[in-house]
């Protein structure tokens, strides 16, 4: 299938030596389409007016260009500004103008990132550019940024590139392109959170930083709820061990079933809900307090990879420390028996006064150490993944929804089946009800009671459930989230919804 940028046409650019005078003329030109842009054009037109009536619309566009990985939002905002007559639908006419009117605009950003003037940008131009505006990138950063862009693999972008790469993405100026770049996304699978992006300075005073938190939030809270069966059945297997029930998945499933009913399935989910707001607030608040004291004296300092992930498993063990409490409440919630609980404020006080304090805090230490392997492997999986599709599609935009998906879940697998038997140690100790006073057994002694009783493959028990809500988790986290951002009045490339219309 012929990749969707050869739909456009190749504009006519000179040598990159060309002089101003020649650039000025051929500018003057593209002011009236020559006759072979209006013939491509014309193709486009066609390709995407599926039922032939003459005119495009929302659902037309949405399905002719799916492989760009526009949202809805984007999709809707090209409609607004091409649809003079506001009949909700794009003529040819209106089609036309909108692709002219908009060229004009990613002209204007290109002419502003091409500081030499030498008709190709290079990855130290839109370095310098973000920097001008405030968005700190490494050069290793703005490299990935062209590369997605560049397709002959030249590691510079001409204006060909430019233009097909964001000839569909509603983008008005720099700036705009700068949040498209930076613009970070948070798929919460129910285990642990991701670290945002860095945020601008006007990021964060216009509260765009918390109305996205919010969206993740919120997209963490239906992911989880709508998997927690299975994250309740997880956890029912990694504290009933071989020798205390050598049933399959299946026969827990129906055990829990009938001990509970359809309800009990999701016993614990509450809580489970509830510690998501703190724990993003922490997380991302200690995050950029570490940045800040990572760059020292120079606060315009962009931090290198392994400093961003430095920073980002200090600020999840920093929020992982004033949440866990909630972790120990979730898994007694989660393993209680009918009427055993009728609340989270009954299970805090029983735990209090007959295990004291200190209960609170069990499982912690391999609750810290898994967040290191589980972080480091996931971020650097997905990042693997997404480069190297990146790589191998040069020029087309985005990466589509299952593509992302995709990347997700194989990079939480991974980290996963590294962390894994750290969480189970962590889930056995949080389980534990001792009296209070009475010794507390170590990880390492449950490490080795676990081997003895029931070798490796106990490490790894309630596995199967938890590897088989990651793709459901990671879907619906990114359709909720999607969809939040925009209620929330940010779209997908990381403006305020709602923004001016373009003139």
């Amino acid at each position: 299938m012929r990749p969707p940028w050869t739909w456009f046409p190749s504009a006519h650019c000179q040598d990159s030596r060309d002089s101003q005078d020649s650039r000025d003329s051929r500018d003057s030109q593209a002011r009236v389409p020559d006759p072979e842009r209006q013939k491509r054009w014309a193709e486009l037109f066609d390709q995407l007016d599926l039922n032939k009536d003459g005119h495009i619309d929302i659902i037309e566009l949405r399905t002719g260009l799916a492989g760009r990985g526009l949202s809805r939002a984007s999709l809707e905002k090209i409609v607004e500004a091409g649809d003079t007559n506001h009949d909700g639908v794009l003529d040819f006419q209106e089609f036309t103008q909108f692709l002219g009117a908009h060229e004009k605009d990613l002209k204007l950003m290109f002419r502003s990132l091409d500081k030499n003037n030498d008709g190709q940008i290079d990855a130290a131009e839109i370095q310098h550019s973000l920097h001008t505006i405030g968005v700190e990138v490494s050069l290793e950063d703005a490299t990935r940024i062209l590369q997605r862009m560049d397709k002959d693999g030249t590691m510079t972008i001409d204006w060909n590139e430019w233009r097909d790469f964001f000839l569909f993405k509603p983008l008005t100026n720099i700036e705009d392109v700068a949040r498209y770049w930076k613009r970070s996304m948070m798929l919460d699978i129910g285990e642990q959170l991701t670290v945002p992006d860095d945020f601008t300075e006007e990021e964060k005073k216009s509260g765009y930083v918390w109305r996205q938190l919010m969206a993740g939030a919120f997209a963490g809270s239906v992911s989880r709820t709508g998997t927690a069966p299975l994250d309740r059945l997880k956890v029912f297997r990694q504290v009933h061990g071989f020798a205390d029930f050598k049933g399959n998945v299946l026969s827990s499933f129906r055990y829990m079933l009938k001990e509970g009913g359809l309800r009990s399935l999701w016993r614990g989910n509450g809580i489970n809900v509830l510690k998501i707001a703190p724990e993003t607030a922490i997380k991302f608040t200690a995050y950029e307090k570490i940045k800040n004291v990572m760059r020292s004296n120079n606060e315009t300092r962009n931090l290198r990879v392994h400093e961003r992930f430095v920073a980002g498993s200090l600020a999840g063990a920093t929020a992982q420390t004033a949440i866990y409490p909630m972790e120990v409440l979730k898994t007694r919630l989660t393993l209680g028996k009918t009427g055993q609980y009728s609340g989270i404020a009954v299970c805090a006080k029983q735990i209090l006064q007959r295990e004291g304090i200190a209960a609170f805090y069990k499982g912690y230490v391999p609750n810290l150490l898994s967040i290191v392997p589980y972080a480091g492997i996931d971020l650097a999986v997905y990042e693997t993944l997404k480069f190297t599709w990146l790589s191998r599609n040069r020029g087309l935009a985005d990466p589509g929804v299952m593509v992302l998906v995709g990347c997700g879940a194989v990079s939480s697998t991974c980290g996963q089946l590294a962390s894994y038997p750290l969480a189970l140690i962590r889930t056995r100790m949080q389980a534990q009800a001792s009296v209070k006073g009475a010794p507390k057994p170590s990880m390492l002694a449950s490490l080795r009671s676990i081997v003895t009783q029931e070798g490796v493959a106990g490490l790894y028990r309630g596995i199967s459930p938890n590897l088989l809500k990651v793709i459901p988790a990671v879907s619906v986290s990114y359709v909720v989230y999607e969809y939040t951002r925009i209620v929330l009045g940010v779209d997908i490339e990381g403006r305020r919804g709602g923004g001016e219309k373009k003139a």
